[in-house]
């Protein structure tokens, strides 16, 4: 049988998502919960790998076994073997054509920066702290031009190993709640920094480095390197993942914070 999960978890300690040697990751620690509670060892797919630093409220993930559970065993019994920063937020058997990567429609990510004087210690590691002024307005204009379907080669990483640069961004919203500003995008999927590149672009433009036509200008150009700095991973939110309706997946519960 195939059952999901839907996954939160705290990224500051963890050198992203997917298992490498010598490392911790989120996945490495996830499979060993659920091995256990399924008295055997399991193998997880999950929907985005998400990279070093990087933060998850909605993450899904899928397995494949015969291990005969009910769902708040799952649900439970993972969870006691997770450390604090890891959990599961829901446990659901799903059909067997389901993919917790390929049958997902659009994925949502959040970026938050905290745009003031003064650091935080609070948020230190659950957002990107930028001290000069951003004007919201110049990078609202910006994004605009990311809205549609576009060969994103200008924003992925040079080690990317997509075969097609080509997403569709669905929504590109840039919004201020005192001093945090939040981007949020939706897209059928992302690329390697694809967002985190977006972050960096659009904070130059807010910052007067550059005008808003600019995120066009790299985006035309196809090449990373004409690009700005990527921005750091501490404020970046996998928010939520999209299904077919037919799964009839629950929805990530949203902290009541900056993040609602």
């Amino acid at each position: 049988m195939k059952i999901a999960f839907g996954i939160e978890y705290d990224g500051s300690h963890y050198h992203g998502w997917q298992c490498q040697k010598g490392v911790p990751t989120v996945q490495e620690y996830v499979e060993t919960a659920i091995s256990t509670v399924a008295d055997q060892n399991v193998e997880v797919y999950c929907a985005g790998r998400t990279d070093t630093g990087v933060h998850a409220l909605g993450q899904v993930i899928h397995i494949e076994t015969n291990a005969v559970r009910k769902e708040a065993s799952w649900l439970f019994g993972t969870n006691s073997n997770l450390p604090p920063d890891i959990c599961v937020q829901w446990v659901k058997q799903v059909d067997n054509d389901f993919h917790a990567r390929f049958s997902a429609t659009s994925r949502v990510y959040r970026y938050f920066i905290l745009n003031r004087n003064a650091r935080s210690a609070i948020l230190n590691s659950r957002t990107v702290w930028e001290r000069r002024p951003l004007v919201l307005a110049s990078m609202q204009e910006a994004a605009q031009y990311l809205i549609g379907t576009y060969d994103f080669s200008a924003y992925r990483s040079l080690e990317c190993q997509a075969k097609n640069p080509v997403r569709t961004v669905s929504r590109l919203e840039i919004t201020q709640r005192g001093s945090i500003i939040m981007i949020e995008i939706e897209a059928n999927a992302f690329l390697h920094h694809m967002v985190r590149n977006i972050a960096g672009v659009l904070m130059e433009i807010g910052m007067g480095r550059a005008k808003p036509a600019w995120a066009n200008e790299v985006l035309q150009g196809k090449d990373r390197r004409l690009g700005g700095v990527t921005a750091p991973p501490e404020g970046l939110y996998l928010i939520r993942v999209s299904y077919p309706e037919k799964f009839n997946l629950p929805q990530p519960e949203l902290p009541i914070t900056v993040f609602s």
